[in-house]
């Protein structure tokens, strides 16, 4: 009787030491790629859910972009560019001057229900400093009200927009839905202007001005080009994809972009940037004088997104744009050229 209870006690041990396993697809850390594992049952709901919880992963080497953004989370989007710009006049003497400008905005995340995000935009601060010929100029929300009478506009139409907030409606492909917020902040400018602008009309025309360079349609196509890098497809590595925009209004003139998923790598999707505007050219002659223009953009550079969340890391890129007038009578020409290099970068490093 003690040896079969022996061999039973045996027996319940091996039974206890054997965990069952399940086969699950996970994403790799190191490549980013799904791959199949064998786990414990007791450890595959944690994986799976792991997985699901990914924003950026790829199925069958196709990878689509998502956003799995925290409630209660606050994400930066800092835009900061700088431009400098040389111009050569025809004597070959040059003069160059630099502008930079930076805009801060958070994202806190409210809540996330039916497949919507409800998130609050936080308005934070607006910088512009320009300097040329050894002098500078600088408006900064963070700083006092500028001495300069030709600058206190910008500085109170800026004050006036910071530390408001926007209340956007976002799904989690990252399609904004709607973007609520704005009368109040109209309001808010157009008081901000009763010391500057004295004539009503003009007060009117302005706040105008301002409602068409910030309202619903300019942030959803700002955020649109900022948060959604990778197409409703889906792209694999070194898959290359284009967008083209309008650089003139009359749309004869075509900005090309062309995106590289570059790779998915230790939870970072790098995206390489090129293309731009290939070079035009016009000439044209009256009364005897014939003018040449010609004018060309190029760009490159490197996004990164969290592949955990989606959210943009960081974006730099460099644009160079360059111009070139000439005149001439048949028997001496003249020129003037002009050249800006501008770095637009999004999240920059601290």
């Amino acid at each position: 009787m003690k040896k079969i209870t022996a061999i039973a006690l045996i027996s319940i041990a091996l039974i206890s030491c054997k965990k069952e396993t399940q086969t699950i697809t996970k994403v790799d850390p190191k490549t980013g790629k799904t791959v199949t594992v064998e786990v414990p049952v007791s450890d595959s709901a944690t994986a799976e859910k792991a997985v699901s919880n990914v924003a950026i992963k790829d199925s069958m080497g196709v990878y689509k972009q998502s956003f799995q953004l925290e409630k209660g989370k606050t994400y930066p989007l800092v835009t900061y560019q700088k431009d400098v710009q040389t111009m050569t006049a025809p004597d070959g003497k040059t003069q160059s001057g630099t502008s930079e400008t930076t805009d801060e905005m958070s994202f806190l995340v409210n809540n996330f229900e039916n497949g919507i995000y409800d998130i609050t935009i936080n308005l934070l601060g607006k910088r512009n400093s320009q300097s040329a010929n050894g002098k500078s100029i600088i408006v900064d929300t963070k700083l006092a009200e500028p001495k300069e009478e030709q600058l206190k506009m910008m500085w109170k139409v800026n004050k006036a927009l910071v530390g408001n907030k926007l209340n956007l409606k976002m799904d989690q492909n990252g399609k904004v839905i709607s973007i609520t917020g704005f009368d109040p902040i109209y309001t808010k400018v157009a008081s901000s202007m009763g010391s500057v602008i004295k004539d009503a009309k003009q007060k009117t025309a302005f706040v105008n001005s301002f409602k068409e360079s910030f309202n619903e349609k300019v942030l959803k196509e700002q955020f649109s080009k900022n948060l959604i890098l990778i197409p409703a497809k889906g792209a694999k590595i070194g898959e290359k994809w284009s967008e083209s925009e309008n650089a003139t209004p009359d749309g004869k003139i075509k900005l090309t972009t062309n995106y590289i998923l570059k790779s998915v790598d230790n939870g970072v999707a790098t995206i390489a940037v090129a293309g731009g505007i290939p070079k035009k050219s016009d000439k044209k002659t009256q009364e005897g004088i014939t003018r040449s223009m010609s004018s060309e953009l190029s760009q490159n550079g490197i996004i990164t997104l969290d592949q955990n969340t989606g959210w943009i890391k960081n974006q730099t890129i460099s644009v160079k744009t360059t111009q070139t007038e000439t005149l001439s009578d048949g028997k001496q020409s003249q020129s003037m050229k002009s050249v800006s290099n501008s770095t637009v970068t999004v999240n920059p490093a601290k």
